[in-house]
Formats: structure tokens, sequence, C-alpha cells
């Protein structure tokens, strides 16, 4: 194993400190000097220069008998690096916003099964997920963003070490991430993500991924369970003098809980680190991604209640699927003087999509990307302080060719354009604590986004240009304030706009070719935050008013296809709520340790001419994720799971509903040898049927439409970490 460098100072310290009392025992006995005398706890008088000098005789001097000094080393579980802060940081940063943030710590969901994003992050405060089929697909919300968007994200900055995920024209894909390779994960709730430029609805998620100074030396880690689901991680990491590195190559399959929903995925990650100077330091990220994903598609209720294993039988006949290659090469340089740091990052990132579902969609898209970012933390007036600067820019070019679908081949190209997006951000924020525990911010972030189309296809049956070029300004000012409390509690408050302009996905490829206007809110947020005698606590209440609102309509029918309107204006309400405590119970040996997540979500339409102040469909009213179990002495955690969400609507007209539900399970985890990690989780014990989650209509009719997509039955999931 390889030693970090504070380890090998400490090592060349001790060896000196050997050497010298060595060498003091043959030198001359002198008096301290007067310099020395000053730094002593306990003065010395002045020399008497007109003393004579003892010289010690060498014979008079006792025999040296040294003891043997072992000198031994071990790298800090949580050192930083000067790209990547250490968990105790971000920890910091998040309760210096004055806003809805949170970490969550990788261990905390490492101890059972990691698949989706719901395992990594349903117990993250204010964070919707709900898994499509199972695995690897997720539809992801925070405060209403991309609230139809079961597929293909959107509303939100998906980040990995500070760097953008998102495709230029602010899509992401779920399956870029590997919740495994993280060591923590940063949720920055709306407009608290302006530090990171981000001023989006949902704001931003960053995953922070281990170096080669806080990684394991060497991890292995393997999970089995139900539905013929696999997953492998293979990591290594090491420091070498001024280079650090962290490699990790993982693996992921599964047949599925439903018919036609095999799902195989290998990814490889590399995250390499070189010290120029004690203060600059680059990083490399390499990062690669191979995905073919069955699409089972929609039921209708009836479908799920009676047989949820099903496919949907057009899915089969054409043979669905989303397929992806996906591979990124970023660099971040880091130049920090003393209370002050400069950032710098780029990005280069290729994907290749085949999609076959109601028409072949294949794409070949790259982006580019860079930004600079100054973050100047040194006092003012005496005061602490916080100011970020930051400026960046992105470029991304997708050619796309569509075929008519022939049972999951290319037949008859039916259109081909070329997709240009294109983005420049500024941004500042400035943190001041204007009298003791009272902080001040303010931010502004100015955005300019162009989208362009280049029709490449004309036939008979469409003739028309369905080209265009459109650009999307505006500006996102935000003012907060914090008050910190007594023992670490705090009370904030913030006011702020949001802007999102639409992706490729809205303004392509649908009944609506071209979008006027970018979807724009104001938030005004409420909240508090802390931990106090065993018990932690992030709660917020949000209120967004909307204008434009993205929304996306599936119409019935086999077509398949949507389309996105803007809303003239809808509001969206919420509750979030995030809780953790532990505590003893009287002289019985260990702990009770519990965790829950919970959303209240109150989105409406605001006065609309069709549908008046009606509820908006798609995510449900109230949603509540718990676990709570008993820690041995020995670290064994036993506890029970439980899940659930009320009913909600899948259609404007509100004429056809998801039924509430509520699951629970078993989970067991802990520590052999003190380094092989064990877990054995039981999902949905209960074998309850019920839709994870659904699409959204403009009018069922009161009819059975095919937009529910069930939520797996029972399983068990079992699985080894080892960690060096």
């Amino acid at each position: 194993m390889h030693r970090s460098r504070p380890a090998r100072r400490v090592a060349c310290l001790g060896l000196a400190a050997v050497a010298a009392a060595a060498q003091a025992q043959d030198a001359p006995t002198a008096r301290p000097t007067p310099a020395a005398s000053a730094a002593s706890p306990v003065a010395t008088p002045p020399a008497d220069v007109s003393a004579p000098v003892r010289v010690a005789d060498p014979a008079d001097a006792a025999p040296l008998t040294l003891k043997p000094v072992h000198v031994s080393a071990r790298r800090d579980p949580d050192q930083s690096t000067l790209t990547q802060p250490d968990l105790a940081t971000a920890r910091q940063r998040v309760e210096l916003t004055p806003g809805g943030a949170g970490v969550v710590d990788a261990a905390s969901y490492a101890a059972g099964r990691v698949s989706t994003l719901a395992d990594a992050l349903g117990y993250a405060a204010g964070v919707s997920v709900q898994p499509r089929f199972g695995a690897e697909e997720a539809r992801v919300s925070i405060r209403g963003s991309g609230l139809q968007r079961t597929f293909h994200g959107r509303g939100l900055k998906l980040m990995q070490d500070g760097v953008p995920l998102n495709l230029a024209d602010g899509s992401f894909d779920f399956q870029a991430i590997e919740p495994l390779s993280a060591r923590y994960v940063e949720v920055w709730r709306g407009a608290n993500a302006l530090q990171y430029g981000a001023a989006t609805l949902g704001g931003a998620i960053n995953f922070v991924s281990p170096n080669g100074y806080n990684g394991e030396p060497l991890r292995a880690r393997g999970e089995a369970g139900s539905f013929g689901y696999r997953r492998a991680l293979l990591s290594q990491a090491g420091v070498h003098e001024h280079f650090d590195e962290y490699l990790s190559a993982s693996g992921f399959a599964q047949d599925g809980f439903r018919d036609h929903a095999r799902q195989e995925t290998l990814r490889g990650f590399a995250n390499l680190g070189w010290q120029l100077a004690p203060d600059v330091e680059t990083r490399f990220y390499l990062g690669h991604v191979h995905s073919r994903s069955e699409l089972p598609g929609s039921l209708t209720r009836a479908q799920l209640d009676e047989h949820p294993e099903q496919a949907n039988p057009g899915n089969v006949a054409l043979d669905q699927r989303r397929d992806i290659d996906w591979t990124r090469l970023s660099n971040k340089t880091v130049r920090r003087d003393g209370a002050t740091q400069l950032e710098a990052f780029v990005y280069f990132a290729d994907k290749r999509l085949h999609h076959p579902i109601f028409q072949v969609i294949d794409q070949d898209s790259r982006d580019v990307g860079g930004e600079l970012r100054w973050v100047d933390e040194r006092p003012w007036a005496g005061r602490r302080n916080r100011l970020v600067l930051g400026v960046g820019g992105s470029e991304g070019h997708t050619d796309e060719d569509r075929h008519v679908n022939v049972g999951g081949d290319s037949g008859a190209r039916t259109n081909a354009s070329r997709q240009v997006a294109r983005n420049f951000e500024a941004y500042a924020e400035l943190q001041h604590e204007f009298t003791p525990g009272w902080w001040a911010v303010g931010g502004l972030q100015g955005l300019r986004s162009d989208r362009k189309l280049d029709d490449r296809f004309r036939s008979a049956a469409s003739p028309a240009d369905e080209g265009f070029s459109e650009r999307y300004t505006g500006a996102s000012p935000k003012l907060g304030l914090r008050v910190d409390l007594a023992d670490g509690a705090q009370l904030f408050a913030n006011v702020s706009r949001s802007l999102e302009p639409p992706s490729f996905g809205e303004l392509a490829g649908g009944f609506v070719p071209v979008l006027n206007d970018a979807q724009r809110g104001t938030t005004l947020e409420l909240g508090a935050r802390g931990r106090r005698a065993g018990l932690a606590w992030d709660v917020a209440l949000y209120d967004t008013r909307l204008s434009d609102e993205l929304l996306q309509i599936d119409p019935p029918g086999p077509t398949g296809a949507s389309a996105t309107v803007n809303a003239p204006h809808t509001r969206h309400r919420g509750l979030e709520l995030g809780l953790s405590g532990e505590t003893g119970l009287g002289d019985a040996p260990g702990r009770l340790e519990w965790r829950a997540a919970g959303l209240w979500n109150n989105f409406r339409f605001d006065d609309d001419p069709t549908y008046g102040d009606a509820r908006l469909p798609g995510l449900p009213r109230t949603a509540l994720r718990t676990q709570a179990g008993w820690r041995t002495p020995g670290g064994t955690l036993l506890a029970l799971q439980a899940e659930g969400a009320s009913g909600y609507a899948v259609d404007y007209a509100r004429s056809w509903f998801a039924k509430r539900y509520a699951i629970w399970g078993l989970r067991a985890s802990g520590m052999l040898n003190g380094t092989l990690n064990w877990f054995v989780d039981g999902r949905n014990l209960s074998d309850r049927r019920y839709a994870a989650t659904t699409g959204v209509v403009r009018d069922a009719q009161g009819a059975d439409v095919a937009q529910f997509l069930p939520g797996d039955g029972r399983a068990v999931y079992a699985g080894l970490d080892w960690r060096l």
C-alpha cells in the first residue's frame, strides 16, 4: 500500500527526531538562547556571559541506549485534495447555504442493494425518484422539475466532481452514473445550486468520486438476487509521490421483474490526480458506459392488477429498447492561494444512442464545455464572507436519423436532422455574516441559450422544412437570509428566480415543433436544519409560481408520440422533510437507528383557461420512505423498511388515477473480520402490486389507458463488499 504524503512527512520527522536525539548526546550542553526562552512556557533568566562554561566530559556520560522506534503510516480516510473537498468540508458548505441542500454519504446506502438512483437518493430530502422498471432508468424530480419525464431527465444539473454530465441542451441520462463509484452526493435543491451556476427549478445533484488518497487500495463488491439481478464492482486506489489514481470497473445485468425488461450495463471510470505544486493540482476524469435496456412499456391498471409481469405487446412486437454508448473525458485544475481558490475545467463527451420505439431513433452526440470559477473566503470588514464568481459555456452537436421500426430494425428513413445547442452563463453569489450568527446571501445568474435544428430530409409526405433557430435569454437573481441558532440549528429563507430553456426532446419530434418560451419561475422558500440530542432534521417549505411551464402530453393511441406545451401559469408548492436519529434504550446493548424522507406536493394550474386550478397529474401528493432498525454492539443492523405514496391522476382532465400504495421490506447488514461487509435486503415482501410511476395523457375520458409502469414484486438481494 502506498502511503499518502502527510504520512511520509510524519515518518521523515520521526526518523529525524531519532537522529537528533542521538546527536544531542554527543554535543556540548548549552543554555537556552533568549529567543528560545521567549518561546518557552516558563521564563528562564538570561545566561551570565562572564561565568565560565563547563564542557561535559564524555567519560562522565552514562551509556546511551535508544529504544527501537516503529513508524507506521495509514491513509486518512477523509483526506482532501484541492480539486475534491472532503466530506466534512462538503457538509460545512451545506451549512452555509440559506436553503434546501444536503449531503448523502455513500456509506449510508452501501449497506444494501445499490441498483437505482432510488437506492442512492431515496432518503435525500426533497428528491423524488421513481424507477421505471427496477433498475437504471428512473424518473427524478425536485420541486416538480421535469414533472412528466419518465426517461431522459430534464430540469436538473447533473454533475460528477462539479463537472456537468448534462448534454448541452440540458437533458441527461441516468446510465451515466455509477452510485457505487461515488464517495458522497451533494443535493442542491432549487436556486441553492446557484453556486454551481445552475438556475433550473430542480437545482443540481453532484456525485463526488473517490481519489487515490481516500479510496480503498482495493475493493471488490458483488450483489445478486431476484429476477436474475447481479452487479459487481472492482476498484483500486493509490498514491505515488505527486500522482494519485482511483480506477473502477463495474458490471450490471438483470432479466427483470417484467417480460422484455432485460438490462445490461458496463462502466469504467478513472480519476487521475497530479499535484503540480503545493497549491496547484490538476485532475483528469475518464468515464465510459455501455448500456443495453429492453423497454417493457406501460400497462393498463387492470393489466397491472392482474399480471404486472407482462410487457406491453406493442413494445415486444417492435423490440423497443434504449441502447447507449457514452464516453466522457474532463479535466479540472485548481490553484489555491490562502483563502482564495481558482478552478477551471473543460470536458468532452461522445454519446451514441440506438432507440427503437414506435420509430427507430439513432443519435450521435458530441458535447464540449468549460468553466472558470473563483471562490474567495477572505473576511470583509472583520466578518466572515464567501464570494463565488463563475463563467462558463457549452456546445453540443447531435446528428439524428429516424427510421420506420420493423421489428426493432431500421426500415425506411423518415427524418434526419442536425441539432446544435449553445449556452453561455455567468453567475455570482455572495454570502456575508453581517452580524454574529446572521448571514445575508445574494446571487445572480445570466444565461443565453441557442437551439438550432437543420432539417436534412425531404419527402413527398413531408416536403416542408422543419428547421428552426431559437434563442432564450434571461437573468435569475436570488436573495436569502440564514440565522445560526444555538447547538448548530439554523433557520433560513430565500426568494429566487429560475429559468429553463427547452431541450430538443421538447422542441423536435412531437406535435409542437417549436416552443416559443422558456420555463420561468419565482420561488419563496422557508426552512430549518440542525442536529440535537441524536436527532437530525432538514425541512423546507417552498412556493413557486411558474410561467410557461414545460408540460409533456402523451395522447392515447398506438403512436407513442408526445407533445410538450407551455402552460401559461402553474404553481408548485411543497414540503420537503428529512429526518434521522439514534438512541439507546436503557441498558439494552446497542442502539436504535432510524431515518425518514417525506414529500408533500401541491402542484396546480393557476387560473388556466381550460383546467382552472386543477391539480397537475404525474406525481403523488404525498410520499414517504422510512427505515428503523437495531444496531448491535458488533455493528450488525437489523432494520424494517417501508415506503408509500398517495394516488394521483394520470390525465389533465383527472378522469383516471393511479392507486395509493404501501410496501415494506427487511434488511440485515454487518461486517466480518474488519474488511468484509455483508447485507441481505428484502424488498416488497408483501408482494404488493402497484404503479412505481406513470405516464400522463391529456384526457383519458375515464378509460383505463396504458400509462402504468409496475413496481417490482417480492424480491430478495444479498451482497458482499470487501475493502482492503
